[in-house]
Parts: C-alpha cells; structure tokens; sequence
C-alpha cells in the first residue's frame, strides 16, 4: 500500500520531472527558432499576454534591464518580435509577436496542444480543479520563495 508520505514523494519527482522535460522541450524549439530557453520565456508571456513591456519581461525572466534589452535585440534580430510605441506613454515600448511569424512559432507547440487536451480528457472537473489548485499554489510558492532568496542574496551583498 502506497502511504502519504511516498505519494508526497512522487508529486515532488514528478513535478521536477514536468519541468526538466518542459524545459527541454522548449530548448527543442528555441534550437530550430534560433534563441535559447530565456528568450523562450520572453517569448511565452508575450504569447499569452498578447504584449508585454520591457520591465514586465524583465520581471517574468528575471533578467537584470540591461540583459533584457539585450534579449530583446536578439529576438528582434530573429524577426520574431517587435518593438512598438507604447500610445500611453511616448518613452515607452511595447513587445509583440511579429504576426507573420506566429503561425510557424504555433505549428511546433501543436504536437503537445493537442496531446495535453487528450490528456486533460482523461480527468474530471473536480481532479482538473485539484490539479488546478496545486498548480496555482505551486507557482505562488516558487514565486514566494524566489523573491525571499533574492531579499536574502541582496542582504549579502549590503
């Protein structure tokens, strides 16, 4: 019989597990797209926000401003994302996908859309909502305790 403890221990493997092969996955694409596991990251939240600002990308990647801008060069030397005018604020920019690209960039992600919606299938609303749950307190955790490490680390250097 399989305790609590040893369950406790297999959705922590797990989890490594689910983020070593993302990761590696994404490296995948970013190998046949020409830019590496961070300007994937970039890339992501610009997928799901639509746009994003400099400092929002530096924020998300945790990437100091400079080494966001030099990101942002890099992927715009790609073709893959633009710099627009912010029209709320003429200093600013903002980061979008270059619209032509987008289709290519999908097709690769399709394979696993379309396996993570079989999969998803596979479980009720009520365990979607418990995957769901722990997902999300997952990521405020590792959010959480990124943001004490750094307080600690900066403490350090004082």
């Amino acid at each position: 019989m399989t305790t609590k403890k040893d369950l406790k221990k297999q959705v922590i493997i797990g989890s490594r597990q689910y983020g070593i092969n993302m990761t590696l996955f994404r490296h995948v694409i970013g190998g046949v797209l020409g830019v590496n596991v961070t300007d994937m990251e970039c890339m992501g939240l610009l997928f799901h926000k639509g746009l994003a600002t400099p400092s929002e990308l530096s924020k998300h990647t945790g990437l100091s401003s400079g080494a966001t801008t030099a990101m942002l060069d890099r992927l715009v030397k790609t073709g893959l994302i633009e710099r627009q005018p912010n029209p709320n604020d003429k200093r600013g920019v903002h980061i979008v996908f270059v619209k032509e690209r987008a289709p290519q960039v999908g097709e690769l992600f399709a394979g696993i859309r379309a396996r993570q919606d079989e999969l998803m299938q596979a479980y009720t609303k009520a365990e979607l909502e418990l995957l769901h749950d722990f997902f999300g307190r997952s990521s405020q955790m590792w959010e959480e305790e990124r943001e004490i490490l750094r307080l600690t680390i900066e403490g350090l250097r004082t």
